[in-house]
């Protein structure tokens, strides 16, 4: 089987990296995001993250991890030209935390730990209910991504706006 990527899944993939990349950029400067109803969450990438640059044979990958560590050598990826192909996030808004990886070439998540859930240390407690609130705080994740996905879109279409965050994300990378 030929696993020649067609350009739709190219396009994917840079879309995804440029994203990601964003992402690290915009937490590690401390923004702050909005849900579509205008509560502030936070959204920060930590602890792992992994960089890719090239192609075909010339592909390099490097992951870099660590418990509050500035992801130096990441960092250095990118000043290199390589783009975030994979990183940890974690999202916080109110008291409710999650935390997810996130790939760029399909948007596929995994590991997603969702905050902890009310009924869940309860004796006897209904477990559609439980069942219906682990899906509430699964999709409130995803709504808390697309905002921020909605955000880089707005900036990423508008050729002023993102000429403005690239320079900003050159002299981030270099810092």
């Amino acid at each position: 089987m030929n696993e020649t990527p067609y350009l739709g899944q190219t396009a994917d993939l840079m879309l995804g990296q440029e994203f990601l990349t964003w992402l690290w950029f915009r937490s590690a400067t401390g923004k702050i995001f909005n849900d579509k109803t205008g509560r502030p969450f936070t959204l920060t990438v930590e602890q792992r993250v992994v960089v890719q640059g090239g192609d075909g044979d010339h592909l390099e990958t490097a992951s870099v991890s660590g418990v509050e560590s500035e992801l130096r050598e990441a960092r250095l990826g990118l000043v290199t030209g390589k783009k975030v192909s994979r990183a940890l996030l974690h999202l916080e808004r109110g008291s409710d935390e999650w935390r997810l990886t996130l790939k760029a070439a399909d948007f596929s998540l995994s590991g997603l730990k969702t905050p902890k859930m009310e009924n869940s240390g309860r004796e006897g407690a209904d477990p559609d209910a439980l069942f219906l609130e682990k899906i509430y705080l699964i999709e409130s994740c995803l709504e808390l991504l697309d905002a921020a996905y909605a955000e880089f879109l707005r900036a990423r279409l508008d050729a002023a706006a993102w000429a403005g965050e690239t320079e900003l994300l050159s002299r981030w990378m270099r810092a």
